[in-house]
Formats: C-alpha cells, sequence, structure tokens
C-alpha cells in the first residue's frame, strides 16, 4: 500500500513557530505510523515563497527577493531536520521544476476552458493574499480572517471558473463523509460552498514575485496568484510536468493543514484537481491555532513560542509528546509550561519511564538481569487480554488523527503493567519461593513496555528505541507484525540497564523565574492546634492588595448579536453599573446562544485595557469556568443591581 503525507508549505515571511511544529509533528507521527506497518510512504514538506507579501519582506530587509527566500527556506529545513522530521522531499516554490509543473497545469485548465482573461476589482488583504468581497469585510475595510486593512485593487486577471465546479463538490463532501477532518469542520465547508462560489482571480499583474504564465498565453506582465501556484506543489513533488516518476502515490492519504487554510484546501485545490482530471486526496486534516497560557501569540506582547527554544530547555520528545498529548485534533491549544511540565512529570515520568526502572531493578535482583517469557500467559492471561484490547482500540483514534485519544488510550498499558507488579508483588513472591510466578510479573512488563514501545514509536522515535533496545529487540515492521499483529511475547533475553528516560522537571526551564520576596519576619507562624500545614505552593500565592487591583462587577446583558464570520464571539452591551452599556466581545459561542443570554447577569472583569476583536472594540471580559464538560459562566446566586462590586469575604 503507497500512503502519500504533507505538510503546508509554510510561508517564508518569518521563522518557525509552535503552530508550525505542531503540524509538522502530527504528519511526522502519521508517516512513521505508516512505515511502521510496512506501507510505501512518500512525505513532502516544503517552503511557500512567492507572493506579494514576500515581495514586500524582502524590501524591508534590503535583499533580493530570492535571497531573502533562501534565507527564511533554510531556517524550515534546518530545523526539520535537527527535529528529526522524516521527510522524504523538501519542496520549494522556486524550484524550476515546481514551476513547469505549474505551467503544465494552467495550460491544462485554459486549453479546457476552465481559465479565461477578464477584469478584477475587489478587495485584496496582503497578509493572506486573498480577495474579499465588501459584503465579507469587518467594517467595510478590514479583513474577515487577520482583520488587517484591505487595498482596493483594479487590474486584469485570469479567472478560474471555481462556480463550474460548485455542484460537483458538493456531491463529493456528500459521498465522502471523512473528507474533511475532523468532522465538525465538514460543515463550514459546505455552508461555503452552498452560499455560492464565485469565479476565482489566479493571476495578479501588480508585482512581480511569482510563476510566469506559459510562453503565448500573455505578454510577460501577469504572475501566477499563490494560492494556486502553492496548493499544486503536492503534485509537482511527485514529478507532475516532469518525470511523473511518483505520481503513482497520489492521490495524498492525507494533507495536514491548519484551519485557517482549510478553504483553499477543501474548496479551491479540489476545484482545481477536477478540472486537471485528477482524483482528489482522501483526507483533509485540519488542526487548531495555539494560544500561550490562554492569550494569543504576538510578537508585541513577547509571547511567542518558539519550538527550538521549547526543545532545547524540555527535550524534543517531551515536546512532541506534549503537543499531540494536550489537545483534541481540531481544537484549540494552550501552550503552558506549567501544563508541560505536569505531562513530564506525571505521564513520562512516573507512568513510563518508572514502569521500565522497575523492570530493570527487579530483573538484576531476581534473574541476573534475564527475562523469559514462558510462564507469562500462564499467570497473566487477564493482563495479556486487556493489553490486546487496548492495542485493538488504537487504530481508530490514529486514522482520525485524534492523537490525543491515541495516546490516552495507550497510556492504559502502563496503568495494566503498575496495576500487575502492586497486585502481584514479586518481591513477595520471592520470599515465599514462588520464584517462576515473579519472574512471570517481571516479563508481563518487559512486554507490555515493549508492545508500547512500537505503538508510542510515532510519536518518540528515539525515547522507544532506547526501550527497545534495553530489551534487545528493533522497532521495524517485522516486530511490528511479531509482537503487535501475532501477538506474540519476547524471546528470552538480557535487559540492559539505562539511565532514567524522564528526569523530573521542579521549576519551568524557560524565561526567568521571578525573585522570591524575602518574609519581613523571621519567626513562623505558630500552627493551628489539630490542623496540617497547608498544601498551597507559597509561590503562586499573592496579597489581598494583588487581588484588589482587579475590579470585578456584576453585570446585566441588554444586548447580545453573533458576531459575523466568527464561529466563537458574540457582540455584548453589558449594563456595569455607569452611565453608558460596555461593549465586550466573548468568545462562547459554542456554549450560549446569543438569546439566551439578553436580561441575564454575569461577572465582569471591569478595568481591563480595551482590545479590538474582528474590528469590534470589547471593554472586558467575563468570569467562567471550564472543563471536559464544557464552559459556564460565572454568575450571581440571586440577582444583584448591575454594577454591584465582586469582592472578598
Amino acid at each position: 500500500m503507497k500512503n502519500y503525507i504533507t505538510t503546508p508549505i509554510y510561508y517564508v515571511n518569518g521563522e518557525a513557530h509552535i503552530g508550525h511544529a505542531y503540524t509538522t509533528f502530527i504528519a511526522d507521527a502519521v508517516a512513521r505510523h505508516s512505515r511502521l506497518k510496512g506501507n510505501e510512504t512518500f512525505f513532502l514538506t516544503g517552503t511557500d515563497e512567492h507572493g506579494q507579501k514576500i515581495e514586500e519582506s524582502a524590501k524591508k530587509f534590503n535583499k533580493p527577493t530570492q535571497e531573502f527566500a533562501d534565507e527564511i527556506s533554510k531556517t524550515f529545513k534546518d530545523l526539520w531536520d535537527e527535529f528529526g522530521i522524516s521527510y522524504d522531499y523538501f519542496i520549494r516554490t522556486t524550484d524550476e521544476d515546481h514551476k513547469k509543473g505549474v505551467q503544465k497545469a494552467f495550460q491544462t485548465m485554459y486549453d479546457k476552458s476552465d481559465i479565461y482573461k477578464g477584469n478584477y476589482e475587489g478587495h485584496y488583504c496582503i497578509s493572506c493574499e486573498t480577495f474579499f468581497p465588501e459584503t465579507q469585510l469587518i467594517d467595510g475595510e478590514f479583513c474577515p480572517d487577520c482583520g488587517k486593512a484591505t487595498n482596493v485593487v483594479k487590474e486584469e486577471s485570469f479567472f478560474f471558473k471555481l462556480s463550474k465546479y460548485e455542484d460537483k463538490l458538493l456531491a463529493y463532501y456528500e459521498e465522502h463523509q471523512d473528507f474533511i477532518l475532523p468532522k465538525s469542520r465538514r460543515n463550514e465547508v459546505i455552508n461555503f460552498v452552498k452560499g455560492g462560489l464565485h469565479d476565482l482571480s489566479i493571476t495578479r499583474t501588480t508585482f512581480e514575485w511569482g510563476v510566469k504564465l506559459p510562453e503565448g498565453l500573455d505578454d510577460g506582465k501577469h504572475v501566477m496568484y499563490v494560492w494556486l501556484d502553492a496548493l499544486l506543489n503536492y503534485i509537482t513533488a511527485l514529478g507532475y510536468g516532469k518525470d511523473e516518476k511518483n505520481m503513482d502515490f497520489w492521490p495524498a492519504n492525507i494533507h495536514m493543514v491548519g484551519k485557517d487554510i482549510l478553504r483553499f484546501h477543501a474548496i479551491y485545490w479540489p476545484a482545481f484537481l477536477m478540472s486537471l482530471d485528477l482524483p482528489l486526496p482522501k483526507h483533509i486534516g485540519a488542526h487548531g491555532w495555539w494560544t500561550r497560557d490562554g492569550e494569543k501569540m504576538s510578537k508585541s506582547k513577547g509571547n511567542v513560542v518558539l519550538p527550538k527554544e521549547v526543545a532545547d530547555a524540555y527535550g524534543l520528545e517531551n515536546l512532541r509528546y506534549f503537543m499531540l498529548r494536550e489537545v483534541p485534533f481540531g481544537q484549540d491549544g494552550d501552550f503552558s509550561q506549567r501544563a508541560f511540565i505536569d505531562r513530564i512529570n506525571s505521564d513520562l515520568s512516573n507512568d513510563l519511564g518508572n514502569l521500565l526502572n522497575r523492570v530493570i531493578g527487579m530483573s538484576g535482583k531476581y534473574s541476573n538481569f534475564e527475562i523469559n517469557s514462558v510462564d507469562v500467559q500462564k499467570y497473566h492471561a487477564k493482563e495479556l487480554n486487556e493489553m490486546s484490547a487496548v492495542i485493538a482500540n488504537l487504530e481508530p483514534f490514529f486514522d482520525n488523527l485524534q492523537t490525543h485519544r491515541y495516546l490516552e488510550e495507550l497510556w492504559k498499558l502502563f496503568s495494566i503493567g503498575n496495576k500487575a507488579i502492586e497486585e502481584h508483588a514479586p518481591w513477595v513472591k520471592m520470599k515465599n519461593n514462588q520464584e517462576d510466578q515473579a519472574l512471570a510479573t517481571v516479563a508481563l512488563i518487559a512486554n507490555i513496555l515493549a508492545k508500547a514501545s512500537l505503538m508510542l514509536n510515532c510519536i518518540m522515535p528515539t525515547t522507544t528505541s532506547t526501550i527497545a533496545d534495553a530489551l534487545n529487540f528493533e522497532i521495524n515492521t517485522e516486530s511490528y507484525k511479531d509482537l503487535i499483529l501475532e501477538k506474540n511475547l519476547l524471546k528470552t533475553f538480557v535487559i540492559k540497564k539505562v539511565p532514567p528516560l524522564f528526569p523530573r522537571v521542579e521549576e519551568p526551564l524557560m524565561g526567568q523565574p521571578e525573585p522570591k520576596e524575602e518574609p519581613t519576619e523571621p519567626e513562623k507562624p505558630k500552627k493551628l492546634k489539630g490542623k496540617k500545614e497547608s498544601t498551597v505552593e507559597e509561590d503562586n500565592l499573592i496579597t489581598i492588595d494583588q487581588f484588589f487591583e482587579t475590579s470585578l462587577r456584576i453585570g446585566t446583558i441588554l444586548e447580545a448579536l453573533e458576531v459575523p464570520k466568527s464561529k466563537k464571539l458574540l457582540l455584548l452591551k453589558v449594563d456595569v453599573g455607569e452611565k453608558e452599556p460596555r461593549q465586550i466581545v466573548a468568545g462562547i459561542k459554542e456554549y450560549y446562544s446569543a438569546e439566551s443570554l439578553v436580561d441575564t447577569q454575569v461577572c465582569v472583569v471591569n478595568n481591563l485595557k480595551p482590545a479590538k476583536l474582528m474590528g469590534f472594540l470589547s471593554e472586558g471580559m467575563l468570569l467562567a469556568a471550564k472543563d471536559k464538560e464544557g464552559l459556564s459562566l460565572m454568575r450571581p446566586e440571586a440577582p444583584r443591581k448591575a454594577g454591584s462590586s465582586v469582592g472578598l469575604i
């Protein structure tokens, strides 16, 4: 079986951030998992280097555009190489082979009468490289995607007949329910198409940095629209337009993308492929965005997370595990050092690392490090059945890109192992002359670690290879078939001693820790009789004065409206006891309808600096609690006068 996996090609207007790493880690995990199962796999990544934004960025740095693109593209490739990303080909849209393939595709669509020349006038966002109709703009001017001001552009253009493929696209979505993953994003694409597709302007004359049209189609003043150019990389990388030596990998099994570029991949790209008479990709996976400590990342705030900085501080494989375990695929995730440290100490150090240490320690005491699986089935049939059931459940999670559920389920294996040690207590069996039972338990744990390492290898390849080496086997397709598919056990071997895989982390390793305030009174306060000492971490304590720096008030919601083009935001008018009501933009649309909020009361953070969201001024925030069950607004127990203070008692 042939599998073709791709990341988006990353735009070379800045260095790689944590979102780029997340996309690449998922795609790399899918590629590694495919290879382990014995599939012939082609994994593509690369950089997108054309367009007005790149041309303007190069000018800002006083560099030739190609030189600027070369430098930024190299930073991506070097980082992926340092991170051990197992790509088969790194494509650049400035590659000559890619340009030839793009020109061939343009000519093919033109010859099919799917491309025609006309004139275009519209609002263009340079940042998003996209035209928007006036009805989609915020305040008649600002981009609905990034919020930046658009420019009115009028120019001659070639158009692709996107409208021609509206019905075909809708039929394809209906016939292929899992074309878009997660399936929750499917409806937004369908609704966009049902709203009516307009023919797409696919060339520009206002700048020069792009792929020229095929000879004979124009006088050289047009360059291709960056999204037409970029999307075609998925087939030019396989040789389209040249030798086509790898075109037998097409169609792609999965295009991994961020949710902000789903429309281009789920609408424009399939329409282009239909025009070229090529099959469509099997799946398009759209993941969410990352925040830091609950805030949107931005250079101005200084809170952008750089993946190399995190990997250097905490370890690359710990980072891979955290990102693929922490957030459900398709939802937004939050990068928090505290959450990261908790994952390392709990999941990796306590559950996985400690289990390996216990096997090494027990085998050293009981059998001179030799482990034999001969009696495992005899004494541990229950645990073996539980282990097989867990492994059988893993594949569907991976197929749907739900890596957090995959890892959550996989971790049950370590629970089975730790529970078996406590229940069967090998040290007691050794004292009671039940050596065969004790050694069978040790061998059971070794087999759990071996099978878990095979299934975890795509997420943590270096760590699991270390574990496999300690257990005297190699992680490859043969061992996958032997231990996973055929459910065999390890042959007799001598386990190797390895240092602890996951040293505990006690303090954040990035940034300077705040100095601890020295107490003014040297004596410790007397303990209250019968009371235990407080278990609250003193580093997290604040003074009452610090608390009162935040102004909290009861507010009554007078009006509530949905923010256009936003899945999360509601626009609220809230009475907080002032002359005029406050306007607050709240990300609660997924949990509350606008009409259900009118005339209800909420708790408002009243002294926040106003900020703009999607073009709307927000003059406060609401207090809410959120867990796996959803989100609930914090409300007074009984109605209170608007503007009433929320404080301590």
